[in-house]
């Protein structure tokens, strides 16, 4: 039985090295190749005798990410494997929420990169011991990479941030007022301004939030 693949990646120098890593294995056979997952998922339509994809993140017009999301709804028994030179922790994340059976980095060597496609056919996943690491890591420490997760980028006014600095401290709105010789209520609106544009509801959580994206 022929292992049939296809292999998604922007970088055509790199399709030809995974392809020929893979040529030591006989009974592996690469059905076509795309250049990104827009283009992967028009060659599905076409011809989705297929088992494994080998799928590039960060592409042009659809990502890796996206593509693997579409692919697993549309076509689940298909396994995908992340082959990507990225190991942060938020790839890694994004790419098993998006339904991906294995991550292993492009420098794997031929003998780990077929070993892994067989490893996903046989319902396992295919992992390098560092992304396993992480990935275990992030399980054990999920809070870690939701607050990160939440590091958006906002931006206050410099007199936004003085009146939170003033808010941090415990201080009311007519003593904050008072130090930034403001009236008590431009110091209320510049509140609700900081709300809104943190998405927050009460003085605790603007103050975490401020905190978490290093505004105070």
């Amino acid at each position: 039985m022929k292992i049939k693949l296809a292999i998604i990646d922007d970088n055509s120098f790199l399709i030809k090295a995974i392809i020929e890593k893979l040529s030591f294995f006989d009974d592996v056979q690469v059905k076509f190749t795309a250049s990104n997952g827009a283009e992967l998922l028009t060659k599905l339509d076409a011809n989705h005798n297929l088992d494994v994809l080998l799928m590039d993140i960060d592409m042009p017009v659809l990502n890796g990410i996206e593509a693997t999301a579409v692919v697993k709804q549309k076509y689940p028994q298909f396994k995908v494997i992340m082959l990507t030179v990225f190991d942060n922790d938020e790839n890694i994340f994004n790419a098993i929420k998006a339904g991906a059976d294995g991550y292993l980095l492009k420098e794997v060597n031929p003998n780990d990169l077929y070993q892994g496609i067989v490893d996903v056919l046989n319902g396992g996943a295919a992992m390098n011991p560092s992304i396993a690491l992480k990935t275990l890591k992030l399980l054990r420490n999920p809070t870690d990479f939701i607050i990160k997760e939440e590091q958006t980028d906002v931006k206050l006014s410099s007199r936004e941030i003085e009146v939170l600095e003033q808010l941090s401290k415990g201080l009311n709105y007519n003593l904050i007022a008072e130090n930034l010789f403001l009236s008590p209520s431009t110091v209320r609106k510049h509140i609700e301004n900081i709300y809104t544009k943190l998405q927050v509801h009460n003085k605790l959580e603007a103050i975490q939030k401020a905190r978490n994206n290093n505004l105070i």
